[in-house]
């Protein structure tokens, strides 16, 4: 089956769903297509225990609020249902259970999207499928390991029970492996490894956090910015090295019993046990790789200009592609496009930048 299409969006994250309302407002048509079985799927997949970097009162998206207490710091399933209840507040045409096998740009301008035995044509193609990539990043040195240390990678881990009895090694000091080895350590020693990249210096269950936030907030949307050299500096950071620490600091680590060493793990001994690089070996039964991820674009053809994995682009606008759009990346213009306060603001962008490549306005598909 062949169809036309003004704008496809690929990926029903927040990005993708708040590009579609934007769109939706101005007239143009367009369709979300996401190879999940639900809406929020992209949320549901994480660790139990995630939960957000900022509170209720400033995860909303454009036209409607995060319902709930202000002060309140959603889970991932709390995002999930909000997003679901989103797209249907907003009747976005999203089509489920679909993933967009290969892209082609055409010479002469517009696309060609293969979705199975489907193919879809359109003017303008908008990627919102995560905003570091899918594509879990996993250190060689892991194939060297003794096998009968059980690896996991964040992506796969979901909870403590996942793990054998003994010692259990996290890998990267980034958000995610401060919230899993803090929550591994209630139960079994555990040793968290890597650079530390970056503190949010408040405590988040405090007066202090409160009256400081919105400074924090302003910070994350308007200071931290591709245009301020500050921004610069910490946008590559932040791609290349992952977020800073939230909730989550060193000093709860001690208090659980975590052992905190600032060295990478770089090799495996003779017997298969991780190596620090100041030589140091551990002895321990599980590891989990908060290591990030990488993005994956080569079913986009021709292939995109890049730089060091990062697809070249200016607030979302691939101008080596005409009508090839990003929504959702870190720092797309910001630091708080990562997160829920700063994404309705890119994708406002992303869907004017559309509309002024034409002046039709049709009703969304389905």
């Amino acid at each position: 089956m062949s169809q036309h299409i003004e704008t496809l969006i690929i990926g029903a994250g927040q990005a993708g769903l708040a590009t579609a309302y934007h769109l939706q407002r101005a007239g143009r048509q367009c369709l979300v297509v996401d190879a999940n079985e639900r809406i929020g799927d992209n949320w549901r997949c994480h660790y139990d225990s995630l939960r957000l970097y900022s509170p209720v009162k400033y995860d909303g998206l454009p036209g409607m609020d995060f319902p709930g207490d202000p002060w309140h710091f959603p889970g991932k399933e709390e995002v999930a249902g909000f997003l679901e209840a989103y797209a249907v507040e907003h009747d976005l045409p999203v089509r489920l259970q679909t993933e967009v096998d290969r892209l082609l740009a055409g010479e002469g301008g517009g696309f060609t999207a293969h979705l199975g035995a489907d193919v879809l044509e359109c003017d303008n193609v908008v990627v919102a499928t995560g905003t570091f990539g899918r594509t879990p990043r996993v250190p060689e040195v892991a194939s060297r390991l003794d096998p009968r240390i059980r690896q996991l990678h964040s992506s796969a881990y979901k909870n403590p029970a996942q793990l054998q009895p003994g010692t259990t090694l996290v890998v990267g000091a980034s958000h995610s492996g401060y919230d899993i080895a803090f929550e591994a350590g209630a139960d079994r020693p555990t040793v968290l490894v890597g650079p530390d990249r970056g503190n949010i210096p408040l405590e988040w269950d405090t007066r202090k956090f409160k009256m400081f936030l919105p400074i924090v907030v302003f910070m994350w949307k308007h200071v931290l910015t591709r245009r301020t050299p500050m921004g610069r500096k910490e946008m590559r950071k932040v791609r290349h090295e992952g977020g800073p620490t939230t909730r989550v600091k060193a000093h709860h680590l001690a208090e659980r019993g975590v052992d905190r060493f600032a060295e990478k793990l770089t090799d495996a001994s003779a017997s298969g046990k991780p190596v620090l690089e100041d030589g140091r070996v551990l002895d321990v039964s599980n590891v989990v790789w908060a290591t990030g991820f990488r993005r994956d674009l080569s079913w986009i053809d021709p292939s995109l200009l890049m730089d060091d994995g990062w697809p070249v682009e200016y607030r979302g606008v691939v101008d080596s592609t005409p009508g090839l759009f990003f929504c959702g990346l870190s720092f797309q213009y910001a630091f708080g496009s990562m997160l829920l306060p700063g994404v309705g603001r890119d994708a406002a962008y992303v869907a004017k930048k559309i509309g002024a490549r034409g002046t039709a306005k049709t009703p969304a598909a389905v």
